[in-house]
């Protein structure tokens, strides 16, 4: 027999990691933030990647005699775009305030049912279609609200979003029986190399560094790359998709929180609109499926599934 979401000790300490993971990641929009202050996002790009890489080698040292060509392949494969989604989220924090950025970058979770139904014609359901109509009410109001209205960074914090939804296909059409710490570890020296390329073709002029921009990388490096990705190999097992969903909604509420009390930035009144209206298109359809899960056993079923 199954055992059920409330019975589950491995799920309720599932639920605390992966909350734990929103807050790490919430933490690297301010802490990019802060290391942007003195090193150029494309360096700061690279660097966090390279140290995740380093780290990421250390702890695979056991493991790498069971490095194939495949896990190579794959890593390759969904490494590239996460490479896209990192970059484009470095330039769009640059540009935009944490709190819209946190908001924008969480349009993933609208984007995925969206592009599986442009290419592979998955059904689409109501209210993840009325997700939609909200978020697109959400930027409007983002666009009309703020100094600059929708500039450069909250572009490229939306493609952000994209890049993210396509990662995240990527892993689950491509990702097989592989080793997810060596897979980890493949992908982030691909976006290592990616900023290398990006570093060589750009340069960036001579810049000077501080304990503080250093700390910031280090966290970036350490907490919301190596941490997170590990605590999510580790933990998303045993919860449902719908449930880790909703879960990570949490994500821009963390970054408009330290935005707001560690970097001192202000929205006006249309902005926080414009946000409530994202952050409700995001929650909406994640919580009406979370409800049906509930009601029908499905979500107490899979998650003990898992955890057996």
């Amino acid at each position: 027999m199954h055992t059920t979401t409330q019975d589950d000790p491995r799920s309720a300490r599932a639920t605390f990691w992966l909350i734990l993971t929103t807050v790490f990641w919430g933490g690297s929009f301010i802490f990019n933030k802060i290391g942007f202050r003195e090193i150029p996002p494309l360096d700061f790009f690279f660097y966090r990647f390279a140290l995740a890489t380093l780290i990421m080698a250390v702890l695979c040292l056991p493991r790498l005699k069971k490095l194939n060509r495949g896990t190579l392949k794959t890593g390759v494969l969904v490494g590239l775009p996460l490479a896209a989604t990192n970059l484009s989220f470095v330039l769009g924090v640059s540009g935009t305030s944490v709190s819209r950025a946190g908001f924008l970058n969480n349009l993933f979770v609208l984007l995925i049912p969206l592009l599986c139904f442009v290419f592979w014609r998955e059904r689409l359901d109501r209210w993840s279609a009325g997700g939609l109509f909200l978020a697109l009410a959400g930027l409007w109001l983002l666009a009309k609200g703020g100094v600059d209205g929708f500039n450069q960074g909250d572009l490229l914090s939306t493609l952000c979003a994209l890049f993210i939804a396509l990662q995240i296909i990527a892993v689950s059409r491509l990702v097989g029986a592989e080793d997810v710490y060596l897979l980890s570890l493949i992908q982030f020296a691909t976006v290592a190399a990616v900023g290398g390329v990006l570093n060589v073709v750009l340069p960036s002029p001579p810049f000077t560094v501080t304990w503080v921009s250093v700390g910031a990388l280090v966290y970036c490096a350490v907490f919301p790359t190596v941490v997170c990705f590990t605590l999510q190999n580790a933990y998303q097992r045993y919860t449902t998709p719908t449930k880790a969903g909703l879960i990570y909604t949490m994500d821009p509420v963390w970054s408009m929180l330290g935005g707001t009390l560690l970097l001192g930035e202000r929205l006006t009144a249309e902005e926080w609109t414009g946000c409530a209206l994202i952050f409700a298109a995001v929650v909406l359809p994640l919580g009406v499926k979370r409800l049906r899960e509930r009601y029908s056993g499905i979500g107490c079923a899979a998650e003990g599934a898992a955890a057996d």
